[in-house]
Order: structure tokens, then sequence, then C-alpha cells
């Protein structure tokens, strides 16, 4: 066995050799053009090292397929599915398309199905990855090029530096259906989270600790969720028998089971208890009743993404990351709180 570890990187070649990691990956891909002397020195530090470029890190240089790599939690989630189109749509002017992968909301299977779909293709969107950060950043260099949507990688080192992302003010966009729903008189407020592991589900948490820790006269409380239809219909009894008036839901869909398992269990929507949901799916203004939301532009989200990739491919100057603020629609899913008798 070499004397590799399974953890050296194109940072730590470039670190021993005195370059750039963008001059190792010309140098390890034989499209160097620069100093002989300087191309030498690499070699003999990737030597060294015991190091040499993954089929992955070739493929992006070669750049031959002209197809995209969509890695998503859950493709039957209209807003995921909105963020493709968007990406499609974008790319296909220039003329790349897209392959998907959904990863059926099952983080352990995350990275190995990115890593496999990206040997298919010459680069890669990673689209609300719930993989821990460790993990995100372990795999980083052998998916680049790569776009974070609804996720962030730190740059603190040459690898992840260049990761562009574009993602959802969550924070911003909970603390204002929080601030909608108390503007209607409700003091006692329910959070249903989404999944553990989801960042945007920790973002919607700390927006809420801020809107709480700034509204005295609130209380907001927590319960386990989910991401789909199912999910809010089971959380059903358990929002019933929590005694709030109003209910945050993750998304969309859940705010929808949620209506119709609060209906079947004879609570009025909103009656009884004011709903809201997040991300104003198509269907979200002809639920019954229709549905308050965070209204996310997700088609614009694909868009922004393929725009910051085709930069990373092209080698032109990559447009910082993008931050979208979700716009509140209030439909009639919530209501005043009535007045006590």
């Amino acid at each position: 066995m070499g004397r590799r570890a399974q953890t050296t990187t194109i940072a730590d070649v470039a670190r021993l050799a005195g370059v750039s990691p963008a001059t190792v990956s010309r140098v390890m891909n034989g499209n160097f053009r620069g100093e002989p002397a300087m191309a030498e020195r690499v070699r003999a530090a990737a030597a060294e090292l015991d190091y040499s470029p993954s089929p992955l890190a070739r493929s992006l240089a070669l750049g031959t397929t002209r197809t995209i790599a969509f890695l998503v939690p859950d493709l039957a989630n209209p807003a995921f599915q909105a963020v493709l189109s968007g990406l499609s749509r974008s790319a296909a002017r220039d003329g790349y398309r897209v392959l998907v992968a959904d990863s059926v909301e099952a983080p352990d299977d995350e990275a190995p199905l990115a890593l496999e779909v990206r040997r298919r293709c010459d680069c890669v969107v990673l689209c609300a990855p719930r993989m821990p950060e460790e993990q995100l950043r372990e795999i980083a260099e052998q998916l680049q090029p790569m776009v974070l949507i609804n996720r962030t990688l730190d740059a603190d080192d040459a690898e992840t530096a260049s990761v562009p992302a574009v993602s959802v003010d969550y924070r911003t966009g909970i603390q204002n259906l929080a601030r909608q729903l108390h503007a209607l008189g409700h003091r006692d407020i329910l959070f249903l989270e989404g999944p553990e592991g989801s960042v945007s589900n920790l973002a919607r948490r700390d927006g809420l600790d801020a809107f709480a820790a700034a509204t005295p006269d609130a209380r907001i409380t927590r319960l386990p969720g989910g991401v789909g239809i199912e999910d809010g219909v089971a959380a059903a009894p358990a929002v019933r028998d929590a005694g709030a008036t109003a209910v945050l839901a993750f998304n969309d869909l859940v705010a929808v089971g949620l209506v119709h398992g609060l209906r079947e269990l004879g609570v009025d929507v909103p009656g009884d208890v004011s709903v809201t949901g997040f991300d104003d799916i198509p269907v979200a203004h002809i639920t019954t009743p229709p549905l308050t939301t965070a209204s996310v532009p997700h088609a614009e989200l694909g868009a922004l993404a393929w725009q910051r990739l085709q930069a990373v491919i092209t080698g032109e100057t990559v447009p910082g990351d993008a931050v979208v603020e979700p716009r509140i629609e209030v439909r009639g899913s919530t209501a005043a709180l009535p007045a006590a008798p």
C-alpha cells in the first residue's frame, strides 16, 4: 500500500509544491502550459504524497458529456421540481442537459449517489443535501465543479473556497410568517418541524428562536413533522392535543396534510387553528382553504445555480452566493384569533 492517506487532497499537493490547486489540476490532467520546472515540482510533490487525480477530476478536465447531475432529496416535492425546471431550461440554452438522481430522503445514500452520478456528468448541482457537513466536505473535491442549492460549505480551505451556492432565506421567511400570525392575535404558535438533518429546518428553528426572543408574549413550541403530505396527516392528533392556536408547517405539503388530518378530527382550519406552509407550490392557492405560505421563486433558484455553474465551467468570474427572500402570501388558512367570550 502506498503512502497516500485517504484524506490526501489536491490542496496537500499544492501546499507541498508551492502552487495553487488549480495549477496542480492542470498539471495532473495534462493541460498545464507554464514553466516545465513548475510542472515537474508538482509531479514530484504528487509522487511524494502518492497522489493521483480521481477519475471524477479527470472527467472534469475532459468535459465531454455536456450533462449536469442534479441530486435532490425528494423529486416528488413540487418545490424541487420547480428548481429542476429552472435549471434545465437555463442549461438547455447553453447546450447542456440534466441527469436527475433522487436520494428519497435517505441522507446515508446521498454521498455515494452523488459520486456515482458525477461519473456520468461534467458537473453537479446538489439541491438541499441532507448529509452532514463533514461528509459533504469530504467529497467536495471529487464532485467539483458543483453548485449547492439551499446549503453552503464554509470556505475554510483551498478546496471548498470555490463552491458557489444559492439559497432561500428560510430564517427571515419563517419569522415573517410568525409575525403575520402574531399580528392576527396568535400567541401560542407551534412549529411542525422538517427532517432533523435539514439545514433549512435548522434555519427555520433559528429564525423562530430569534422571533421568540424579540416577542416576549409569544410562545413557540416544536413538534416532529416531516416533508410530505402523509407526515402532516400523521401529526394532526399531536397538533390538536398541543392546544396551539396556530401552526407553522415545515412546508406546503406538510401543511396540506395537516389541514386534512385536522378536519378528519373535527378541527376547523382556520376557525380553530390557523395553518401556514412554506414554498407556495402550485396547489397552495387552490387547496381548501387556500394556504397562507412563504412564496419562494424556486425556478429562479435553478436559473441562478446554472449561472454560477456555467461560470465555473468556462473559467469566468463566478457571481457571489445568492440568497432569495420569500414573499408572504396571506390566504384563507389563517385568521384572526377569536376574541375570548
